[in-house]
């Protein structure tokens, strides 16, 4: 009897398993393409995690030999405010990106609230992502050899929106130098020519060689503004102990 018993259970055993199989293996069938899914959303969010880090800026402040100094000709760089400031704001910005056309504004407001202890220099960083960029600043380079820079570098961002979404930009380009007094002939050609190039390249490698990637990006007498701090507070607290230093240093 009791073999038997044994005979019975264990039939029963080979009869289940293959139905436990074969459910187990219709439930994997089901749940295969969301495991999968799962698998490669794990995958994108590891690989844009290590993207991000990629990506990330490594600023490194302005070594001695390429610091400006507070003596340097306001006709050699695209300098704003007191040329003999004690306080340099050196900005990388793009003109077709939006938080640079804000800060150009702010920048206005700082100039004004500092009076002669800042000056703002600005370099050319236009951005590979934004189309029109690298001829926008060719347009204000060109704008500068004419002694019209700043005059350019007002009306790009002021006109920005307009700009950055028309299919042919550089005649809107010509529209603001003739708005601003310049020699359209003479303008055409310098867009074209490699002073305007030259400068826009150095300007780039420049910000390369410090590790740029992003706009805007601040440097306060040669110290970088961290990605924190690149708000009005945190600039203004920038400024105040570059400031101190200086009152401390007697230079």
């Amino acid at each position: 009897m009791m073999i038997r018993l044994l005979l019975c259970r264990r039939l029963d055993d080979l009869l289940v398993a293959p139905k436990f199989f074969a459910l187990l293996a219709i439930s994997m069938k089901r749940y295969l393409p969301f495991v999968i899914v799962a698998g490669v959303a794990l995958v994108a969010l590891g690989s844009g995690a290590m993207l991000y880090r990629a990506k990330r800026q490594q600023l490194r402040p302005i070594p001695e030999n390429k610091a400006l100094s507070e003596t340097t000709d306001a006709e050699s760089l695209h300098i704003r405010g007191n040329p003999n400031a004690p306080v340099t704001m050196e900005e990388f910005g793009d003109f077709q990106c939006p938080p640079c056309a804000s800060f150009a504004t702010f920048g206005e407001g700082l100039l004004k609230e500092y009076d002669s202890r800042l000056r703002i220099v600005f370099r050319n960083f236009p951005l590979p992502a934004h189309e029109h960029a690298r001829e926008a600043a060719l347009a204000a380079e060109a704008a500068g050899l004419q002694g019209r820079f700043w005059e350019m570098h007002d009306v790009l961002y002021r006109e920005q929106v307009f700009w950055s979404y028309a299919p042919n930009a550089r005649e809107l380009f010509e529209s603001y130098a003739g708005t601003i007094g310049l020699n359209l002939d003479q303008f055409r050609k310098d867009m074209d020519g490699e002073k305007a190039k030259e400068r826009v390249d150095s300007d780039h490698a420049r910000g390369d060689s410090l590790g740029i990637k992003v706009t805007p990006t601040l440097f306060i007498n040669n110290q970088p503004v961290e990605p924190k701090d690149k708000n009005p507070e945190g600039v203004r607290s920038a400024i105040n102990a570059a400031l101190e230093a200086k009152s401390k240093s007697g230079t």
